[in-house]
């Protein structure tokens, strides 16, 4: 057994270590047996040999293998650093509503503008997104329990109702009555179009895509939905039906489509993880679940992955096994490897 086979395979360590994957930072350190050294993945020294180095889970084991430190990259820091994230999603949980950044940075030790990157780069998102989206799942949660709205309202830590509604045209994307009655009142408009990769369901509101999936039809929405108002688009959103259609054949091009979806904050964390990922690039679900600072998360990950309502727009595509093999994709393991072979040949010609 070797030091990281609770972590991630000797094989893929390797893989992130010759990419300088930043994303992989936290997750292990690189000892080189030769130098008597550990690194961070993403040290920018000169690659050892690979029959020189010996993967640990983190420092301490590292040193107690009798490296030290590496000065260049300082792999310690890293730890600390997540530390730090892990500590502030504690005190925003507890909490309950959206923090005054100084006073966040102060109570895990971080000056304030270090701590906003630094929580940014481990989560996909700020420390006021975090916790805006956090209290908006309790709300969905409260208002689905059957409560009042106005319970459900303070209950999640709203100072106000106009509060609430202000977040919720932006999050929400319906009222919170109308999110508690399974969308009574809201329309929906779809159409299938036609793609080289087979026909395809677009579904949008008024404030943008709902539901991109290949091979359904007007059933799943109701399903989906079913209190909406379901109806045929005809020429209504005919623009973002084409913008649609367009990224599926040269995908990673129109990373501005407009959506209207939810999830849990956990959910939404992955998914703008999944949109920051670049075109023609692939992460492992342990490599965005240590990127949203839940590194033990990566089965979640993978849930939260099947769950994208939204195909193409949310390229869950562009997660892979920690062996570096598919994995899943709800709509065909042929598509997924389309799509990842349209990015990258796209990729190279600039």
């Amino acid at each position: 057994m070797t030091d990281t086979d609770s972590i991630l395979d000797d094989d893929a360590a390797w893989t992130a270590v010759v990419a300088r994957d930043r994303n992989a930072d936290g997750r292990f350190v690189t000892g080189v047996m030769t130098t008597g050294i550990y690194c961070r993945p993403s040290c920018p020294a000169r690659h050892p040999r690979r029959e020189n180095v010996r993967f640990f889970a983190d420092g301490a084991a590292a040193r107690a293998g009798g490296l030290r430190p590496c000065l260049r990259c300082k792999p310690d820091e890293v730890a600390a650093d997540r530390l730090a994230v892990d500590r502030a999603i504690r005190l925003i949980e507890a909490e309950g509503k959206v923090p005054r950044l100084d006073a966040l940075a102060t109570g895990v030790g971080y000056s304030p503008h270090h701590f906003h990157r630094l929580f940014k780069r481990a989560t996909g998102v700020t420390p006021a997104d975090y916790a805006r989206a956090l209290r908006a799942r309790r709300a969905e949660a409260a208002l689905k329990s059957g409560g009042t709205v106005t319970d459900a309202i303070f209950d999640a830590g709203y100072e106000s109702a106009s509060r609430f509604y202000d977040a919720s045209n932006n999050r929400l994307g319906m009222a919170p009555s109308v999110w508690r009655d399974g969308g009574r009142g809201e329309t929906v408009y779809w159409t299938v179009a036609e793609t080289s990769l087979g026909p395809i369901l677009v579904a949008a509101t008024k404030r943008g895509l709902c539901r991109i999936s290949f091979e359904e039809d007007a059933q799943s929405l109701k399903e989906r939905f079913p209190k909406a108002v379901i109806q045929p688009a005809g020429t209504r959103f005919a623009d973002l039906v084409a913008r649609t259609v367009a990224a599926v054949e040269r995908p990673g091009r129109d990373p501005s489509l407009p959506l209207d979806v939810r999830g849990t904050a956990f959910q939404e964390a992955v998914w703008q993880a999944l949109r920051a990922i670049p075109a023609g690039e692939t992460r492992s679900y342990g490599e965005i679940a240590s990127s949203i600072g839940a590194p033990k998360a990566v089965r979640a990950v993978g849930s939260a992955c099947g769950a994208n309502p939204v195909a193409i727009a949310i390229p869950c595509h562009r997660a892979l096994r920690s062996d570096g093999s598919l994995g899943g994709y709800a709509w065909g393991l042929d598509r997924k490897t389309a799509l990842l072979e349209r990015e990258r040949a796209g990729k190279s010609r600039g």
